[in-house]
């Protein structure tokens, strides 16, 4: 008896977190809020009261869980009837409750009292926001087996863990679908099962219930190549429209999410050129759309009319191609029916095209497929072809991958700057059986897939916040000690769940594949451990050497928390083998991320110093990155030292204490005790104060009492700062005080070698010029890369001046470090929403002398004589225009207008005759100058004489001409009417001018193309075959419109201003309507993103969230989760 083998031990909880006889619900107190989201417009498009979740959640997880987790209908209410789930205890417990009944049916658990541990565990990681699953686990897991939910089934298929034998779904909700990530396969075929009109039906039951799926197209044939019916293929790309199309038709996740998708293409590809390039020809149609007037914006008519905007694209490389690419040696395109080469290219061209097209519009991204495949656990069922949408979960063909994050900043103790090990072990195994057990009562959207995923068993594990815990140390995102950091708790995780992984085969039996996968998968185990002791000679297999981590950088204590984890996990793997094929990646965490109010996501650094909290009921306050605070005590500086350093980043947002513009100076201009409470109250949201000035805030009563009118405060281009008096310089130094710079750099008392530690993704606020290096990026990729069994979903961030030449740098440095995968986005490449990173106020000419005008200023204090002479037209006008807008007395302001007379043009004057035809319509346009080239009158004739819209465009042309000779700028003319959309229009018979949208768009493009030299409105910028084309002999006199000099009189004007209003400089904010607040916050956004989009939600500025992008708003998604 004594000789007898023991059975396996099944899984034991020993109490982490819970306390024996309390429940997990009971530890946390709780809030009860309200939830609502508005749309661009104003206009509520969700609420919901009384929304139960733990204090320390914050509003914008709160609005998650209300608006896209919480299931909305047939959840049992206490009176019997149905409705919806109004608790984050509800959720909590429906998951954890599932997946533990699942467990427990299935013999996991070694007792009952285990099972209880376990899910009071889950329960409380939930609600403490330590670690959460992937947004379909949110969506589906539990609703059958908690509130008993059923609905018709929707062509999905399981594999019966009883009977081993795969079955149809006979319910949609029996089994969730609790998988984020699908790689199909499509065969060459047009209309049978697995061929390329059955993948779109595929394609639609992963995104109707908010997965994402990749694939790799190159087994279609390339065009030309003989079909076997006779006659030759249409080609790939034509197929890949159509997909693209059918993906943008359908909105997953039961929500306004748009599908997410992965289109991936060897190298070899014959049509591989024409896809690199797929996307950079949809942007230029793009661009003549938008020059015709339509929408530029992200879900706007332009978009929606080219193909190519529903997938990320990817070239898979081998590194058979870098040889050739070396060696300026031709590339090789291959027939897909025979093999045989069809063409070949220059692999340097080949190269140089992906890397304009990655520099012009961020795809494709690479996938480097030798690297991929030697880190393959299961080459015996094929090779690794794709990936999914965000390229963290790479496996075979038709398998899928269900993902949950850890929060990392639950488990740093900023008491003694240590991260806990013991814990976040003890949650990577808890959470690794949580994923397994989710493989086993998943549904799936077809066969191939069902049979596979039950067969290989493929987990999701990972992590976010790094870059928050980093900061918080301390310690810089791109440093050594950062990456070692990095690179030992990646271990730790995969260590952990492989360790696990072999803990469930010992007594449930390895993966179905294992056996004849078993020396592939423990030579990968093997390699991953040599990266952990970072012996690069232990390697066996690979061609790229990893980066392992560097004993010298990283602390003792998660070093040996590593090599230990993986010393078990290969040890126990060679016993019992693996229950899993794979067991980790990095998800992007984008709405799971939000959930658990992580500051950042994956290996992301953070994207911004000052950041905005939203408040219960709607509105936002800002705050600082609560990393910085803890970083600076780390870091050694004194409390009040970081009070100053703080605020000078955030701003004090009060008027009292601010440089000018403060509550005395404001009292002195006729503000009132109420007027400046309500400013006050507003400066807490504010991007700049100039957002706070105006009549949304204050109100008409207060303006028209200060004495303006409503045609300016209604003017959004105006600015009542300036108005009051207000120097640009002035308005900075108060902006600076209240509203803060969103960056330390420049703050008081931080030393120069503290920088790093706050560098973040983007350059922060309007002065900061620090980011972190591309290289940064991929380095710290490269830190965790050799840990992962699949990959690491990230975008890596260029400023918009990067050159192709940083693209193709990125791109090999990524390959050369044993990366995976590489996805570039240089800021602005994109037509979506093309906005500044710089603030909206414009400088006047001059401004560098600014130092040396003041300090002259006594100077000119003395002598308040104007010498009107000595000004240029600008200072004078502006000089005039600052005294009107202080005048509340409208018969000065009349008779001032009264100077203003009309300017006769000379009886003998130059213009040009212009022919075009719009929409085949013929029209002349006509224009008369003054003596200085300046524009005086303009006539329009139509072809069609006496027609009705003949005579309506002469009296428009006379107006505008009126107009000009009193003095009206063109500029203005240009401005408001462009983009004037009315018949006839279209495509112009014109030089320059290819499309318009109107005679009056045609018109303006024309004159401010002539006049003002605007080449940003015309299509083609070659001289036009037009007379007067500034050549001829008069012309040689005539100044441009620059330097011309404006006649003045000899008049002695005595002024009796203060000195700082002489020389000021204009101060324009463009001022829009706030909608709930959201329009500071999405200027601040905006700041750091060059065209991130607007969310499609709420009209919220997004951020980026690896590959894909998420909103701070209402936590919409925009990708897979």
């Amino acid at each position: 008896m004594a000789n007898r083998k023991q059975t396996p031990q099944r899984l034991q909880f020993s109490r982490q977190y819970t306390k024996e006889g309390i429940s997990p619900f009971d530890m946390f107190e709780y809030d009860y809020r309200t939830s609502v989201i508005k749309n661009p417009t104003g206009e509520i498009v969700f609420l919901m009261e009384n929304v139960e979740v733990p204090k320390q959640w914050s509003q914008i997880a709160t609005d998650i869980l209300a608006q896209k987790y919480f299931r909305k209908a047939g959840v049992p209410q206490a009176d019997g009837s149905t409705g919806r789930e109004t608790s984050s205890k509800q959720v909590a417990h429906r998951m954890a409750h599932c997946w533990r009944v699942w467990g427990e049916r299935n013999h996991y658990f070694a007792t009952p009292e285990d099972a209880q541990v376990f899910y009071d565990e889950l329960v409380y990681s939930i609600l403490n926001q330590a670690c959460v699953p992937n947004s379909p686990q949110w969506f589906n897991t539990g609703l059958h087996e908690v509130y008993g939910i059923t609905g018709k089934p929707q062509g999905h298929y399981y594999v019966d863990a009883k009977d081993g034998l795969l079955k149809k779904s006979s319910s949609a909700y029996e089994r969730p679908q609790p998988h984020a990530c699908f790689i199909l396969s499509v065969d060459d075929d047009l209309v049978n099962d697995g061929g390329i009109m059955d993948l779109w039906v595929r394609e639609a039951r992963i995104f109707k219930y908010g997965s994402g799926v990749g694939t790799n197209f190159s087994s279609i044939r390339g065009e030309g190549e003989k079909l076997s019916g006779g006659g030759t293929s249409s080609g790939l790309m034509s197929f890949l429209k159509i997909g693209d199309r059918a993906a943008g038709a359908i909105k997953s996740g039961g929500t306004t999410r748009r599908a997410a998708k992965m289109v991936c293409l060897d190298l070899d590809h014959p049509e591989i050129v024409n896809f690199v390039n797929w996307k950079v020809e949809e942007e230029n149609k793009v661009a003549a759309l938008i020059a015709a007037g339509y929408p530029s914006d992200y879900e706007g008519e332009a978009y929606r009319t080219v193909s190519g905007q529903n997938s990320n694209n990817s070239v898979r490389i081998p590194n058979s191609f870098f040889k050739v690419l070396d060696e300026d040696g031709d590339w090789e395109l291959k027939a897909r029916s025979d093999g045989r080469t069809m063409k070949t290219v220059k692999a340097k061209e080949l190269w140089n095209q992906i890397n304009y097209a990655a520099w012009r519009c961020a795809d494709p991204g690479t996938q480097y497929d030798t690297t991929i495949n030697e880190w393959h656990t299961c080459p015996e069922g094929g090779p690794i072809r794709a990936s999914n949408p965000c390229s963290e979960y790479m496996f075979l063909d038709n398998t899928a991958c269900n993902l949950a994050s850890v929060n990392l900043r639950q488990f740093f103790d900023e008491s003694n700057n240590k991260f806990n090990v013991e814990g976040f072990e003890y949650t990577c195994r808890l959470w690794t059986v949580v994923l397994e057990i989710s493989v086993l009562m998943a549904q799936f959207p077809s066969k191939e897939v069902a049979r596979l995923s039950y067969d290989y068993r493929t987990l999701g594990l990972g992590y976010a916040n790094l870059g928050s815990m980093l900061m918080v140390s301390g310690i810089a995102y791109d440093s050594e000690e950062a990456r070692g950091i990095a690179g030992a708790i990646t271990a730790i995780m995969t260590g952990v769940a492989y360790k696990t992984s072999a803990e469930m085969a010992s007594f449930l039996g390895a993966f179905d594949r294992y056996k004849e996968n078993k020396q592939h998968m423990l030579r990968v185990m093997r390699n991953h451990r040599a990266a952990a002791y970072d012996a690069s000679e232990a390697y066996d297999g690979i061609e790229i050497k990893p980066q392992g981590i560097n004993a010298k950088y990283c602390p003792d204590y998660l070093l040996k928390a590593a090599t230990r984890a993986w010393d078990d996990a290969v040890k126990l793997g060679e016993k019992y083998g693996y229950r899993n094929a794979q067991t980790t990646v990095i998800a992007p965490t984008g709405t799971i991320g939000l959930v658990m109010d992580c500051d950042t996501t994956g290996v992301e650094p953070d994207f911004a110093l000052v950041k905005f909290k939203k408040l219960s009921g709607g509105g936002y306050f800002k705050i600082i990155n609560q990393s910085v605070p803890q970083a600076l005590r780390n870091l050694k500086y004194s409390e009040s030292e970081i009070e100053e350093i703080v605020n000078y980043a955030k701003g004090h947002a009060s008027l009292q204490g601010a440089p000018f513009i403060n509550d005395i100076s404001l009292k002195e201009k006729g503000f009132l005790p109420a007027d400046i409470d309500k400013l006050n109250a507003a400066m807490g949201s504010a991007f700049e104060i100039g957002f706070v000035f105006n009549v949304y805030t204050l109100g008409e009563e207060c303006l028209q009492r200060l004495g303006f009118t409503a045609e300016q405060y209604y003017d959004f281009e105006w600015s009542l700062l300036e108005a009051l008096g207000f120097t640009d310089e002035q308005i900075d130094h108060a902006n600076t005080y209240i509203c803060g710079t969103m960056t330390v750099e420049g703050a008081p008392y931080l030393k120069e070698e503290h920088l790093p530690v706050f560098d973040c993704a983007n350059k922060c606020g309007q002065i900061g010029q620090r980011y972190i290096h591309a290289h940064g990026h991929i380095r710290m990729m490269a830190a965790a890369q050799p840990f992962l069994s699949g990959a690491i979903s990230k975008t890596i961030n260029l400023p918009n001046e990067a050159s192709i030449d940083e693209i193709a740098d990125s791109y090999r440095l990524s390959w050369e470090l044993g990366l995976k995968a590489c996805a570039l986005y240089r800021d602005g490449s994109k037509l979506s929403q093309p906005l500044s990173n710089k603030s909206d106020k414009k400088k006047k000419p001059g401004t560098e002398n600014e130092q040396a005008g003041e300090e002259k200023t006594e100077a000119r204090h003395e002598s308040a004589l104007v010498d009107m002479g000595k000004l240029t037209i600008e200072e004078l006008l502006e000089e005039m225009n600052k005294r009107v807008q202080n005048s509340a007395d409208t018969s000065l302001k009349r008779q001032l207008a009264m100077i203003v007379e009309r300017r006769a043009l000379p009886a003998k004057r130059r213009g040009f005759t212009q022919k075009a035809k719009i929409n085949g319509q013929a029209l002349f346009l006509r224009t008369g100058e003054y003596n200085d080239g300046t524009l005086g009158e303009i006539f329009i004739d139509m072809a069609k004489e006496g027609a009705t819209m003949r005579s309506m465009l002469n009296c428009f042309a006379i107006a505008i001409s009126i107009g000009l000779q009193y003095g009206v700028p063109l500029e203005e003319y240009v401005e408001k009417f462009v983009f004037t959309r009315f018949e006839p229009a279209g495509m112009v018979d014109h030089p320059n001018i290819k499309t318009t949208t109107s005679i009056i768009d045609f018109m303006f493009r024309s004159l401010a193309y002539e006049y003002l030299g605007r080449n940003d409105l015309v299509h083609v910028l070659d001289k036009p075959e037009v007379q007067n084309l500034g050549n001829d002999a008069w012309d040689e006199s005539t100044p441009t419109i620059g330097d011309r000099k404006h006649e003045l009189s000899e008049v002695r004007v005595l002024g009796t201003t203060a000195p700082q209003t002489e020389g000021v400089k204009a101060h324009r904010v463009h001022t829009a309507k706030p909608a709930g607040n959201l329009d500071a916050v999405s200027q601040a956004n905006k700041s750091m993103q060059g065209d991130a989009p607007a969310c499609n939600v709420c009209g919220h500025i997004t951020v980026r969230s690896g590959t894909c992008y998420k909103c701070l708003n209402c936590g919409n998604s925009l990708g897979c989760s």
